[in-house]
């Protein structure tokens, strides 16, 4: 018998059925945070960072000042985190991966559950502190930042946080309206001060530290938006959250006065008492579960972009069937009631019997009424004036909608109508 070959021996890892090992990639480093050790009562900050030796020094910081710390790379898991854990603050990068710190900040005010959550942005891009504060931000540092600054940072957060009470000044002449922004900026935790001239107003603002501040724009004879000179020229009073309420649409003018102030205050408009209440409770950072309950269905219609929407009665003004049709399909499927006139005559008849409607939608170009002279009638009735009506036309040019705004119109809709812009505008005019 043949005896076997000898077998020579192979060197380990080599042979058949041996693969090449590789040399291993390395792993990324994980930044141990303390969400694993959160209680209840912890106070938490939540670090919304992809740098990661940036990341680390804030962490460290905000652990000697007594904070457990959670820290989220991206914009999409710092939503998740700030969801999960309704951490006391949040510090934010505008240049993030995936999800940009602008879309982050708008997610969390969107949101009921965490749209109290103070945010604080610490960011390399450009010192944009005037939009962060108008979405709502207490504060921005702009990168490179010394811990000197860092420092000033958290005493902000820390100030914040602890607050109990939250003061508001309200700066209003008229008694009715006076009555109506008090009951929606009002609270259990709301301290409210009124006064009705700027004299008062200067007074209690080089006194008083205040969160927000109301101004109706009809104060001392239409003069309230003028309040805002003197403090875009006072360092400490810009930086002032100004809500201006009108119960009107602002002329041209009070808008560019508005807008030429915006760029050294944080201003808004609003007008409506749903308005009002979301931006007050904005930059006060009140949790709104905490609001009681006919306020928390107000806010809930102002976020639902679609509840507005439910039982609203629309009369549709048109004399083509196809632009009717389509109209209405796409109306009623937002939960609308919708009646329909072929021309300004039967619109009118229809608003005799129907005086509870919600809102108009105007052709122009139509037979034996015009839109024109439609809504010239039915501005000319009392119960109809504050009725919104929007002006659709053929038509696109400047002078159309001046016409179209001259006859009564509240706004203007060109054809053929863009559903997302119409959407868009109904839900200004249905807000009122």
């Amino acid at each position: 018998p043949l005896s076997p070959l000898p077998l020579s021996p192979l060197p380990l890892g080599e042979g058949p059925g041996v693969r090449e090992k590789k040399p291993s990639m390395p792993v990324p480093e994980v930044i141990i945070d303390d969400r694993n050790d959160l209680k209840p009562d912890d106070k938490s900050l939540l670090i919304i960072e992809d740098d990661r030796r940036f990341a680390r020094i804030l962490m460290e910081l905000a652990q000697e000042k007594g904070f457990k710390c959670l820290i989220a790379e991206d914009g999409g898991v710092g939503l998740q985190l700030a969801d999960e854990y309704r951490p006391a603050a949040i510090t934010l990068d505008l240049k993030l991966s995936m999800m940009g710190g602008w879309t982050v900040m708008e997610k969390l005010k969107s949101n009921p559950n965490t749209r109290h959550i103070p945010v604080h942005f610490i960011s390399g891009t450009g010192d944009q502190h005037q939009e962060a504060h108008r979405l709502g931000a207490i504060g921005y540092t702009l990168k490179p930042v010394g811990m000197g600054e860092l420092g000033e940072t958290f005493k902000r957060i820390e100030t914040v946080i602890s607050q109990t009470f939250k003061k508001v000044l309200i700066v209003v002449d008229n008694p009715q309206r006076q009555a109506k922004i008090t009951e929606m900026v009002g609270g259990e935790n709301v301290k409210t001060v009124l006064v009705s001239t700027k004299s008062e107003v200067y007074q209690q603002l080089h006194s008083t530290p205040f969160d927000c501040m109301v101004v109706d724009v009809d104060t001392e004879q239409k003069t309230g938006i003028q309040l805002l000179d003197e403090m875009q020229q006072n360092e400490t009073l810009s930086q002032l959250p100004v809500i201006v309420y009108a119960e009107r649409e602002l002329t041209p003018e009070e808008n560019n006065t508005l807008q030429r102030y915006a760029k050294f205050l944080t201003v808004k408009s609003v007008k409506s008492p749903e308005r009002l209440l979301e931006e007050v409770t904005l930059f006060l950072h009140q949790v709104e579960s905490n609001l009681p309950a006919e306020k928390q269905q107000m806010l809930r219609m102002v976020y639902d972009k679609e509840a507005i929407f439910a039982h609203k009665k629309i009369l549709l003004v048109d004399d083509d069937v196809r632009n009717v049709f389509a109209l209405t399909v796409t109306l009623d499927d937002k939960g609308m009631e919708v009646l329909t006139a072929e021309n300004g005559i039967e619109a009118l008849e229809i608003l005799k019997q129907h005086q509870n409607l919600d809102l108009v939608l105007m052709d122009i170009m139509m037979p034996e009424l015009d839109g024109y002279e439609t809504m010239r009638r039915i501005r000319a009735q009392s119960r109809f004036r504050k009725l919104p009506i929007i002006a659709l036309t053929a038509k696109a040019m400047k002078e159309d909608k001046a016409k179209c705004i001259e006859a009564g119109a509240n706004d203007y809709l060109a054809k053929p109508v863009d559903s997302n812009k119409l959407f868009s505008l109904m839900r200004v005019w249905l807000y009122q």
